[in-house]
């Protein structure tokens, strides 16, 4: 049986245990009724023998009908507690059953998951097989023309105002050198040229994860994200995710990979802190700016 037909179950035996205990209650009240109308029958000293027998008669009638109504309570009193019986192995049943319908529907979802993730490790196999020697040589070219990043700032450009524009001012506070698309891209360059650069010169990618960010239609960002991807692929750990107004669900919905890593969020932290977390993984970043101002550099 489905759980569906358990619950039906379940609720049929719930209104006849309902209808037997209101035929309990009449029951109960004709009996209670009848004795109390024998009960108010009184014989007085002065009653001839004819009266005196038919008023007995009358009280032994009340008496007789209070009997039966008594016996019909408790015949329906054991109505009712086999009906009880049945209906909690019913309700234990259906218990079950919405148990092994929950693991069926974790399982599926676990499947559901676990093919998101194949398809999207086979997407990136098939990115790098298709870019790495492209980006193996690109990374060689020209290394002396284009300068060095400690981080690239991909985001959606709907969130520079709730978050980005103050994130990077809390980086470059702390000397860190970020490559930030309304810095970088001038009007007339090429935007993917442009884009292209900053990704191979910047030790770490960071991705600002928001709904703007995830949302259908997203070119930029979303081959961002995937010229991330290829360069992890190539250099070992590089794209550092924050989640930005998003939930876990959002998130592994989106990228079951990205999900699997570890993430700052804007919903327990700062800009600031984050920016101070992300100059930990950079300890020569002070040393590299005080090392710049011996030498006159700016």
């Amino acid at each position: 049986m489905s759980v569906e037909q358990y619950q039906r179950a379940v609720n049929t035996l719930d209104k006849e245990i309902a209808d037997l205990e209101k035929k309990k209650a009449v029951a109960d009240k004709k009996s209670a009724d009848e004795q109390k109308r024998a009960a108010s029958i009184s014989i007085s000293k002065n009653a001839s023998a004819t009266t005196v027998k038919s008023k007995m008669n009358e009280i032994q009638r009340h008496k007789a009908v209070a009997r039966k109504a008594d016996e019909e309570s408790a015949n329906i009193q054991k109505k009712i507690a086999e009906k009880r019986l049945k209906r909690n192995e019913a309700y234990l049943r259906l218990q079950k059953e919405q148990q092994a319908e929950q693991k069926k529907e974790q399982k599926a979802q676990q499947q559901r998951i676990s093919n998101m993730q194949r398809l999207y490790e086979k997407r990136i196999a098939d990115l790098e097989r298709q870019a790495l020697p492209t980006i193996s040589t690109s990374l060689t070219e020209d290394s002396e023309s284009i300068p060095e990043y400690d981080v690239f700032i991909s985001h959606a450009w709907e969130d520079k105002g709730s978050f980005a524009d103050e994130f990077v001012d809390e980086l470059r506070k702390l000397g860190i050198n970020v490559w930030y698309d309304t810095s970088q891209i001038r009007w007339g360059d090429s935007m993917r040229q442009r884009i292209d650069d900053g990704l191979k010169k910047s030790k770490f990618g960071v991705v600002i994860l928001s709904p703007n960010y995830i949302a259908e239609g997203k070119y930029w960002t979303k081959a961002e994200l995937d010229g991330l991807f290829q360069l992890e692929s190539v250099k070992g750990k590089t794209l550092l995710p924050i989640w930005h107004d998003l939930t876990k669900k959002q998130v592994m919905e989106f990228s079951p990979i990205i999900a699997n890593k570890k993430a700052m969020t804007t919903a327990s932290m700062t800009a600031q802190e984050i920016a101070v977390e992300l100059a930990n993984l950079l300890p020569d970043t002070e040393e590299s700016e005080n090392g710049q101002a011996e030498n006159g550099n700016p």
